[in-house]
């Protein structure tokens, strides 16, 4: 599986206009490696969008979801830098899903990557599952498309200092990544197999998308943590 972790950290959000500079300053050379120097961080990447919105995509992927919850994890959070409290005030509409990753199929990571939001209708959500993992693994195979994830809300973000310093966080349900190395292919994926209308045949509501391209990534071995 392309995902280096059994969880992940999902966030999308804005950044105040006139803080954008200083923030991709700050999380490429402090707040990434910072992150990645916790133990059970494997691999974080900030993405930008080319279509849709928020502005920006990060992820982080994990060995386990204890991870997300653990006590090295919540320290860092809960005593941030004094850059990071500086930069905290230019979040806008922060989401932050701690999720299980419940398929992870193809190989790679694409520098394109369409990420599509949605929930499961009532009571669908295990057959919402079982549908999706029937059309995924094929998805890696066709021309442009290199991975694709399933990911599944499954903690909820305990508060803590940095959150209050920019304001609660709204969590995340259900999330599809799909990555590859065709922007043509992958966005079209938005309008097929993962368009609006596959996923409500499979059981989901309220899909939103949105297409980003790759800006920075770093992992725990680079930092020499691994």
């Amino acid at each position: 599986m392309p995902l280096l972790g059994k969880a992940a950290m999902l966030l999308t959000f804005d950044i105040a206009e006139e803080a954008i500079g200083e923030h991709d300053d700050w999380h490429t050379h402090e707040h990434l490696p910072e992150r990645l120097s916790i133990p059970g961080f494997l691999r974080g990447t900030r993405w930008i969008a080319l279509h849709g919105k928020p502005r920006y995509l990060v992820l982080y992927e994990v060995r386990e979801l204890d991870t997300l919850t653990s006590g090295p994890y919540l320290e860092r959070l809960n005593h941030p830098t004094p850059w990071t409290s500086k930069m905290m005030p230019s979040y806008r509409g922060m989401t932050r899903g701690l999720c299980s990753v419940v398929g992870s199929h193809g190989y790679g990571m694409g520098h394109v990557c369409l990420l599509i939001r949605f929930k499961p209708k009532p009571s669908a959500e295990a057959s919402l599952g079982e549908r999706l993992g029937g059309i995924l693994p094929g998805l890696p195979s066709q021309r442009g498309i290199g991975s694709v994830h399933l990911l599944k809300g499954a903690v909820a973000a305990p508060m803590t200092n940095e959150q209050r310093i920019r304001g609660t966080d709204a969590g995340v349900d259900w999330a599809l990544l799909a990555t590859g190395y065709g922007q043509d292919e992958v966005q079209a994926l938005a309008q097929g197999d993962l368009g609006g209308t596959r996923l409500k045949e499979c059981g989901a509501t309220g899909a939103i998308g949105a297409l980003y391209r790759i800006d920075y990534s770093l992992t725990g071995l680079e930092i020499g943590r691994l």
